[in-house]
């Protein structure tokens, strides 16, 4: 008898050790989740996109869909949690501003100082983020959420996450995985509209070597152009400020450890912080929705609207410009902020038709002039709609 109870004991310990395991409260869409972020980790291994955003974003997918027993208290969106706490860099949009810091002490924006006119491109490309705006309006989405979802368009993962913390915190998981999703498809999405765009004439346009710009300028731009966006948009401030004062750190030349701390250890800490949390937030009981799949769709108009609209607008710009002063539309793709992904594709197409058209450098400036707008667009929505 005693032993019958013994057996009786242990069965019922297993059993009810085998319903606190993941295999008793796995579903389909958690099996679902860990596959497409196993796929995230491959193409950033494999295939080399965007490794240092897509193995975090893809190991966070993995922990966050392992199927937990309700009241374990270490799920993302159980309060208390740790990956809860890490999370709320998230979802108060405190991460963002730390990333722009990071940029800004990494970015050189010699290219646009030396020829201010591709500032028009970055501001041109911006045009995907108000026109996946209008369409997600028309699909039933409110304003605040049509705004933060038109951010993708940007390609800006900081910048959608900070928008999307104001104005739609519940769809952030969803707006910042598509967003960083798309910055990571860049060399596949962004080449075949270039081509569709351009005639092989166009694509041959070599442009005059930039300027080169004094240290003077250097130090001036980030204080004249944090001055002048800011009073612009005063909303935009957490992002612009931190951006501009990041660039001022690297320029003035007396702060290098400060510039150095910005552009080495901080922003890969965050990012680290941003990718693994992001990845967490895709639990497929809240992400597995029809709302998230729309995002998706939206948010790939939106990149695809913004790529369009910068090439389309350098070769409307080219008309009013003399013969030797033309500008390449290939470089139009880099006015989305996908820094510096896109201005490499500006110069690999261009070297595709013409192995002595470097494009780099003059790609650069709409590139870096693409994520201050993503942040003054971000801003003017913020302004407008919270």
């Amino acid at each position: 008898m005693e032993e019958h109870n013994i057996f009786s004991l242990i069965a019922d310990n297993l059993s009810q050790f085998y319903e606190y395991t993941g295999f008793a409260n796995a579903t389909f869409g958690h099996i679902l989740m860990i596959l497409i972020g196993l796929a995230f980790v491959y193409l950033a291994i494999k295939k080399e996109w965007e490794p240092m955003l897509l193995v975090p974003i893809g190991f966070g997918i993995i922990i966050g869909n392992i199927p937990l027993f309700p009241g374990l208290s270490v799920g993302v969106y159980e309060e208390g949690s740790v990956l809860n706490i890490l999370y709320q860099g998230v979802q108060q949009g405190y991460y963002p501003p730390l990333i722009f810091l990071g940029i800004g002490a990494m970015t050189d924006f010699s290219a646009l100082i030396s020829n201010p006119k591709l500032m028009l491109i970055g501001a041109a490309a911006q045009f995907g983020i108000f026109g996946a705006y209008g369409i997600a309006l028309a699909l039933g989405f409110t304003p605040a959420e049509a705004g933060a979802i038109g951010i993708i368009g940007g390609a800006d993962g900081p910048t959608a996450i900070f928008l999307s913390s104001r104005l739609a915190p519940d769809l952030v998981g969803a707006i910042a995985v598509s967003a960083y999703s798309y910055m990571a498809l860049v060399p596949v999405i962004q080449p075949p509209i270039m081509r569709l765009l351009t005639t092989k004439k166009e694509r041959l346009i070599k442009m005059k070597s930039p300027r080169a710009v004094s240290k003077k300028e250097k130090i001036m731009f980030p204080i004249i152009g944090f001055l002048l966006t800011a009073f612009i948009v005063p909303s935009g401030l957490p992002l612009l400020g931190m951006l501009f004062f990041g660039n001022l750190l690297k320029e003035s030349g007396v702060t290098r450890r400060l510039a150095e701390t910005a552009r080495g250890p901080l922003i890969d800490t965050v990012t680290i912080l941003i990718g693994l949390t992001v990845g967490c937030s895709t639990q497929a009981d809240k992400f597995l929705q029809w709302t998230s799949i729309k995002i998706f769709i939206l948010g790939f108009l939106s990149f695809v609207i913004a790529t369009a609209a910068g090439v389309l607008f350098v070769k409307f710009f080219n008309l009013f410009l003399k013969k030797g002063n033309k500008i390449n539309p290939l470089i139009g793709n880099a006015g989305v902020s996908a820094v510096p992904d896109s201005a490499r594709i500006s110069n690999n197409i261009g070297l595709e038709y013409d192995k002595t058209n470097y494009l780099l450098m003059h790609a650069m400036g709409p590139n870096v002039a693409g994520v201050i707008g993503s942040a003054v667009a971000a801003g003017i929505l913020l302004g407008f709609l919270s």
